[in-house]
C-alpha cells in the first residue's frame, strides 16, 4: 500500500468513527429517533393486517404510545406502493428487531457505499478523495437520527454503481439498483437513465434492472389495488397534505420545517421565494433545471463509452437531480457519486482541478448535517437584524445557499462534460 492510498484511507476511517460515534449517540438519546422508520415500517405492518396502508386514521391504530407526538408523519403514508416489496419483510418483526436491522443496515451500506466510492478513486488523488468521503460521511449523522429510506436507496444506488462500471457481483448490482428505484425512484431514477443511454452493456444492465423491478413490485401493486382500491386518491392526499403551505415539504421560506435537517434543498427553495405559488415556482425550477437535464442526456446518448466520461456523468446527475423534483437534505448523500469526477480532476492539476475542489468541499459543507448548522449560526451570529435586513432576507441568506451550490455542482460538471465529449460524439 502507498503512503498516498494509507493517507486516504486513514481519512475515509476518520468518517466512519465520527459517523458511528455521532450517529449513534443521537440515536440513542434523541425523542426523534427512527422517525423516519416509523413512516415505512407501520404503513407495511397495516397492509400486512389487510388494512388501507394510505389512511391516516388506520395506520395510526397500529402505533404504540409512545410515538403519538410524531404520528402527523408516520400516519401520512407518501411512498408508492413498490417500496412495499423492501419494507414488508421488516414489518414482519416486532418494532424492537425491526428498527434494529433498519439501523444495522442502514448503518453499514451508507459505509460500504462510501469505502466502494473510494475504490473507484483508485489511482486518482486518493487522499483528497479520502478526505471527501470522510467528511461526507462525518456529516450524515441524520440518516442515522431518523433512518430515512434515503440511507438504504442511496447507498444501493452507489452500490450498483460501482458493480456496473466495475463488471463485478452484476447481479448484485441489479438487485440493489431495482430495490433502490422501487423504494426512493426519484433519487435512483437519473442515475438508472445514465445507464440506459449509456451503451450497449449499461443499457442491457438497465434493462434488467428494470425488469427485475417490475417483476418484484407487482405482487405489491396487486395487494395495494385489492387491500386499498383508491390508493392512487389517498396517496395525492397524503402527498399534498406534506406540501401545503407550512408542511414537511413545503420549499417556501414559510415552512416550519426549512431550517432543520429536513430541509428541502430542491431549486423550489430558491424560486417560492419570489412566487409563492407551486404551479408559478415548480415551473421557474423545470425552466432552469430541465435544458440542463436535456443536454446531458444528449451527450450521454451520443457518446462513446470511457471511464472518464462515465464519472463526469454521474457527477453532473447526481448533483443536478437533487435540485429537480423534491429532495431534502438526507437525500444529498447522492453526491458520493461526485467524488471520482472530483479526484480526477484534480490529479490532472490546473485551474479546473482547483475549481472542482472546491466547488465539491462547499458542496459537502451546505449539504453537511454538522457542517451546514454550524454555517447557519455563523450566519445568525452577524446579527445582520440589526442592519434593517427583512426577516424574509435573513432567512433567504440560510435557505438559498444550499440549493445554489448544487446547481454549482451540476452546471460545472456538464460544462466539464460537453467540453470533453464533442469528438467522441460523432457517429
Amino acid at each position: 500500500m502507498t503512503k498516498a492510498r494509507r493517507n486516504g484511507l486513514y481519512l475515509l476511517l476518520v468518517g466512519v468513527v465520527v459517523f458511528l460515534s455521532l450517529g449513534l449517540a443521537l440515536e440513542s438519546t434523541s425523542k426523534s429517533a427512527m422517525q423516519d422508520f416509523a413512516v415505512v415500517y407501520f404503513p407495511a405492518r397495516c397492509l400486512i393486517h389487510h388494512c388501507d396502508p394510505y389512511g391516516a386514521q388506520v395506520v395510526g391504530d397500529y402505533h404504540p404510545l409512545d410515538t403519538a407526538n410524531i404520528l402527523p408523519f408516520t400516519t401520512q403514508y407518501d411512498y408508492l406502493p413498490t417500496a412495499f416489496i423492501f419494507t414488508v419483510p421488516f414489518a414482519m418483526l416486532p418494532w424492537g428487531p425491526a428498527h434494529i436491522l433498519w439501523l444495522t443496515l442502514t448503518v453499514v451500506s451508507l459505509i460500504v457505499a462510501s469505502i466502494l466510492i473510494w475504490d473507484l478513486s483508485a489511482g486518482y488523488a486518493l487522499i483528497v478523495c479520502g478526505a471527501l468521503v470522510g467528511f461526507l460521511l462525518a456529516n450524515s449523522e441524520v440518516i442515522v437520527l431518523g433512518c430515512n429510506s434515503a440511507g438504504i436507496a442511496v447507498s444501493f444506488c452507489v452500490v450498483a454503481v460501482w458493480c456496473f462500471l466495475r463488471e463485478r457481483f452484476v447481479w448484485v448490482g441489479v438487485l440493489c439498483l431495482a430495490i433502490s428505484l422501487a423504494v426512493k425512484p426519484q433519487d435512483a431514477g437519473l442515475v438508472w437513465l445514465f445507464f440506459f443511454l449509456a451503451g450497449r452493456i449499461y443499457r442491457k444492465r438497465a434493462l434488467q434492472t428494470l425488469s427485475m423491478m417490475v417483476a418484484l413490485s407487482l405482487p405489491a401493486l396487486l395487494w395495494v389495488a385489492h387491500v386499498s382500491p383508491h390508493w392512487m386518491q389517498e396517496w395525492r392526499s397524503n402527498v399534498a397534505a406534506f406540501s401545503q403551505p407550512g408542511g414537511f415539504s413545503d420549499p417556501s421560506l414559510a415552512s416550519s420545517y426549512a431550517h432543520g435537517g429536513a430541509t428541502v434543498i430542491s431549486l423550489q427553495a430558491v424560486t417560492s421565494a419570489f412566487w409563492n405559488d407551486p404551479h408559478i415556482y415548480n415551473l421557474a425550477s423545470y425552466l432552469v433545471t430541465a435544458p440542463l437535464l436535456l443536454v446531458w442526456a444528449f451527450v450521454t446518448l451520443r457518446s462513446r463509452p470511457s471511464a472518464k466520461r462515465d464519472w463526469l456523468a454521474l457527477a453532473a446527475i447526481a448533483s443536478l437531480s437533487t435540485i429537480f423534483v423534491y429532495h431534502h437534505l438526507y437525500d444529498t448523500k447522492l453526491l458520493l457519486l461526485t467524488v471520482p469526477a472530483c479526484a480526477m480532476l484534480w490529479a490532472e492539476g490546473g485551474l479546473i482541478g482547483w475549481f472542482a475542489l472546491v466547488v465539491n468541499a462547499a458542496g459537502f459543507v451546505l449539504t453537511g448535517d454538522v457542517s451546514r448548522p454550524i454555517l447557519l449560526a455563523f450566519i445568525e451570529h452577524l446579527q445582520l437584524a440589526t442592519m434593517g435586513l427583512p426577516v424574509r432576507v435573513l432567512m433567504a441568506a440560510q435557505v438559498f445557499p444550499t440549493p445554489l451550490i448544487l446547481l454549482a455542482m451540476g452546471t460545472f460538471y456538464l460544462w466539464i462534460y460537453l467540453r470533453r465529449e464533442p469528438a467522441r460524439s460523432q457517429p
